[in-house]
């Protein structure tokens, strides 16, 4: 009975591969899944009649699939394990008494106990032995060390401010990431522990959009952090113990237009020109999902009225459309010059009929417009008239930006035009500034230099992160540098005064073929620092299983794939990197005394398929558009649809590592180490704390200690790494998700601690809450 079941159950395996291994060969794609499927088929037959020849076919067929497994993707047992799992379990199966005693070949024969079962027990056991010698390499990672080497002892911090505090939102204009503490280091960082936890009291509810979630970095001024709720609540804690000073909720409601729920930070200012203690001469000013920025007294969370109006700045001001919910500030504003400078969100892909992306720079003390730069209308940036709008439906910068006082510019991320992916008729100026990084004059918001990280972008490539600045190093002497982080896996290196590459930028041809009417770039930029991934090959498909990797296998050959930038199409095209980003806002941290960067890059692969407009279902419950599924594009001719490109199973079709943790050098550009980061423990059925690479959104901090400090991966802690080597040097297990970015701050009596708010991300799937956590080494 067994031996039959058995055999029965080997047949409908050889039939479900030699389906699909006729339909991937049809494709072009790989015969093995064939060969696999007779030698499955003629096991059963020959099972079915009792031979014992069927063991001997067998163990062709493990001998086979481990040599072609080896000889596709080496010793990677991540890669291993789904070409050979199925296989290895249904040989150590035949292997029982209960099949292999029951075999003969013929009728009254005596039973072989283990004569025709060697040559399997043997390949089984060559193939276990391989399976556990592939456990202990890592092909895909990079092993070195950064250089230790102070390169400027006294490095520009872009701010004037204690060791101590952390003031903005990359703790100072420069957006660094980095704190100047030196307490907690590499030899002592294991026995940080939790010093306080507070909720803020924010959940995410029923009601909520999808992408409700954390992702602020809290503030902190003395004895005090600042910090927002996704809901836009403010909120003022002791930095000592995690107790609540005050709350301010500015009731922005629940809105099913808004694509995001969030809010990453608020901006501090001190007034100068007020002594301390009276009112408002702190100001913490908050950005909500309303399109307001309030301005509010540090000390107390009572709104400041002297601020625009009553001490609420309506920001739909001068906008060609007010539909509610589609224009709105996800990111703190900078604060430079006197004066705070806001951008917006606006949603993706809904309608052509988009508010404006314009960059405005208010009074910090007053909220009346100084200037105005719309890349629509670039070189008019006095205040807007009443009366008039804004350009429409220009390219909009929902990240943060960066500031120098001393060189009096502004460093603002750009994004794209919606539709992301329809770039046919587009003016002079969206192809201009699409996708770039631009550089204003402080005073007048002029534009200074643009540098574009790609052109007539197709694949909603905004550009995500704030510019880190940072002095770096050259043959002639230090340099003004701007570090800019793109979604395609590219990091600028540039001369932030003139825009010019200080590490060189290539021009390589691109993929062509777009839509009728529509165009592309016949090539595209590519930094000399990059992590942008090697292009697919059907043999980096992956799947828990033969089968769905076999299915992930036929889908990437169904679908339109020529490497990095292939245009989307009417059959579907595979984008990898995907729009999710090899970096997204978390940006990169920086040590300006070394030179060194630290990041997660991330590597996503997503697909992109145009829907003709008669072929757009009406408008309903689930229809309307959003960054994943069916992208409306009112008033385009095409809709799209925006997916992870994943199995069957709803893995990844792509082979891990899907997320690490990276060390460069700014000088060289070289990537110097490059580790798979973080665990299957909460993306799985079962909690397997499996060291996968996993992907992540948030953000990493370093310290002048040499450890660098990261959330955001899937799965739920907070991981400290020497920034020398990429080493992980300590976990905690968080409550919640950690899409956020981490701070460190110290107090007045020098004691260090590491704070990071834990709420979870609606659209990776993280487990929500409401916690800020500070850490602390013991007493």
């Amino acid at each position: 009975m067994a031996i039959t079941l058995t055999a029965l159950i080997i047949f409908l395996v050889g039939a479900a591969l030699g389906v699909g291994g006729v339909w991937l060969a049809v494709l072009g794609g790989s015969w093995y899944y064939i060969f696999a499927a007779l030698a499955f088929l003629i096991t059963a037959a020959l099972l079915f009649r009792k031979r014992p020849s069927s063991l001997l076919v067998y163990a062709l067929l493990v001998i086979g699939t481990l040599g072609w497994a080896i000889w596709e993707i080496g010793f990677d047992w991540w890669q291993l394990a789904p070409r050979g799992g199925v296989i290895m379990l249904f040989g150590l199966w035949l292997l029982t008494p209960w099949i292999r005693g029951g075999l003969n070949e013929e009728e009254g024969r005596s039973r072989s106990a283990w004569g025709p079962a060697i040559p399997l027990a043997i390949t089984v056991l060559a193939a276990l032995g391989i399976a556990g010698y592939s456990m202990t390499q890592d092909p895909q990672q990079i092993a070195g060390e950064l250089s230790k080497e102070v390169i400027i002892p006294t490095p520009d911090l872009g701010g004037n401010m204690p060791e101590g505090d952390w003031h903005q939102y990359g703790r100072t204009p420069y957006g660094q990431r980095y704190s100047p503490l030196k307490q907690i280091t590499p030899e002592n960082v294991g026995t940080l522990q939790l010093a306080w936890q507070y909720q803020t009291g924010d959940v995410k509810l029923p009601e909520d959009i999808g992408e409700t979630t954390y992702q602020v970095t809290p503030l902190k001024v003395r004895d005090t952090l600042y910090l927002c709720t996704p809901h836009n609540w403010a909120i003022a804690l002791d930095a000592a113990t995690g107790k609540e000073k005050w709350k301010y909720d500015p009731n922005v409601g629940l809105n099913p237009d808004r694509q995001h729920q969030t809010c990453r930070g608020v901006s501090y200012y001190a007034d100068p020109t007020l002594t301390a203690g009276q009112p408002c001469a702190e100001r913490v000013y908050l950005p909500t999902s309303d399109a307001r920025l309030i301005a509010l007294d540090a000390a107390n969370g009572q709104i400041c009225p002297s601020f625009a109006d009553k001490g609420t700045l309506h920001l739909e001001k001068g906008m060609p459309y007010n539909p509610a919910g589609y224009y709105y500030s996800t990111s703190p504003p900078v604060i430079a010059a006197g004066k705070i400078i806001v951008g917006g969100a606006v949603n993706d892909n809904y309608s052509i009929h988009e508010q404006s992306g314009v960059i405005r720079a208010f009074d910090i003390n007053t909220g009346a417009l100084v200037w105005n730069w719309d890349s629509g209308n670039p070189d008019v940036t006095t205040p807007l008239p009443e009366g008039q709008t804004y350009t429409h439906n220009s390219p909009n910068s929902w990240s943060v930006s960066s500031a120098d006082e001393k060189l009096g510019l502004l460093y603002v991320p750009l994004g794209n035009q919606t539709p992301d992916q329809l770039g046919a008729g587009r003016s002079a100026n969206v192809e201009k500034f699409s996708s770039s990084i631009v550089a204003l004059d402080l005073n007048s918001g002029q534009v200074r230099w643009v540098r574009q990280t790609v052109h007539h972008d197709l694949w909603d490539m905004d550009v995500p992160a704030q510019p880190t600045l940072v002095d770096i190093n050259t043959a002639t002497g230090a340099v003004p540098a701007l570090v800019g982080p793109t979604k395609q896996g590219d990091i600028y290196v540039l001369n932030r005064l003139t825009g010019e590459p200080i590490l060189p930028i290539e021009e390589v041809p691109a993929p062509a073929g777009a839509i009728e009417g529509d165009f592309t770039s016949p090539t595209q930029p590519v930094s000399g620092l990059t992590f942008m991934p090697k292009p697919l090959t059907g043999k980096d498909m992956w799947g828990v299983s033969m089968f769905d990797q076999l299915a992930c296998r036929i889908e990437f050959l169904k679908l339109r794939y020529e490497g990095r930038y292939t245009p989307p199409s009417l059959q579907g095209s595979l984008i990898y990197p995907g729009n999710f980003g090899v970096f997204n806002w978390g940006s990169v941290a920086v040590d300006p005394a070394r030179q060194i960067m630290f990041g997660m890059p991330t590597y996503l692969a997503f697909t992109s398929r145009l829907v003709p407009r008669a072929d757009v279902p009406p408008p309903g419950a689930g229809t309307k558009g959003s960054e994943q599924g069916l992208n409306r594009n009112e008033g385009a001719p095409y809709a799209v649809i925006l997916a992870p490109f994943v199995s069957p199973l709803g893995l990844p079709c792509q082979a891990p590592p899907w997320g690490y943790v990276a060390g460069a050098d700014l000088r060289t550009g070289k990537i110097t180490w490059m580790h798979r980061n973080g665990t299957v423990r909460d993306s799985s059925p079962l909690p397997l704390p499996f060291k996968v690479g996993v992907p992540g959104i948030g953000g990493p901090i370093i310290t002048a200690g040499g450890v660098a400090f990261l959330g955001a991966a899937v799965d739920d802690y907070l991981r400290a790494y020497d920034v020398t080597s990429g080493k992980q040097l300590w976990e905690a297990r968080l409550p919640a998700g950690g899409q956020s970015t981490p701070m460190s701050f110290a107090l007045a009596d020098g004691k260090q601690y590491v704070v990071i708010v834990a709420g979870g991300h609606g659209s990776v799937g993280t487990k929500p809450g409401d916690y800020v956590l500070a850490y602390t080494l013991p007493k």
